[in-house]
């Protein structure tokens, strides 16, 4: 079985915080339910549109295989059953920078990974980030759910 380093529910909070205009992609800003994460998040918005008040499960995971084996060959997923399957958006991507602020009951944890371009900043509890590490290969994997099915 998979051992996820993350997951959690969010809630689309702001679009585009700083007025930025980019083509086909959205700047998201999410809270996660069970963790008070704050999620900042490039998605493709031509292919997986989103908007304000969307809800969604996020799982970062370092591998698609439901055995928790590495992927060896992204070109062979679409061929086996993966965790992919259970998802509507996913990317692949590695973790660049993590970086504390802050200090005492005040500090946070943020991870920064790219995925080709496409920025995800994810800060909150250093008690949630402990099996992220410096240059780790991770995938980002979303579905949408409806509000009544998230709890709070």
């Amino acid at each position: 079985m998979v051992d996820f380093l993350f997951d959690d529910f969010f809630s689309v909070e702001g679009i585009n915080p700083n007025g930025e205009k980019f083509d086909k992609v959205t700047r998201i800003v999410a809270q996660s339910e069970k963790h008070g994460m704050l999620l900042h998040l490039d998605v493709n918005t031509e292919i997986y549109p989103m908007k304000k008040g969307d809800r969604f499960l996020m799982v970062l995971s370092p591998t698609l295989n439901w055995n928790g084996a590495p992927v060896s060959s992204l070109e062979n997923q679409t061929e086996r059953k993966s965790l992919a399957d259970k998802f509507e958006y996913i990317m692949h991507g590695l973790l660049y920078k993590l970086a504390e602020e802050g200090s005492g009951s005040e500090l946070k944890v943020g991870i920064y990974v790219s995925y080709g371009g496409l920025q995800m900043v994810l800060k909150g509890d250093p008690a949630c980030c402990t099996k992220f590490r410096h240059d780790q290969n991770l995938f980002l994997l979303i579905r949408k759910v409806p509000n009544e099915l998230v709890a709070k």
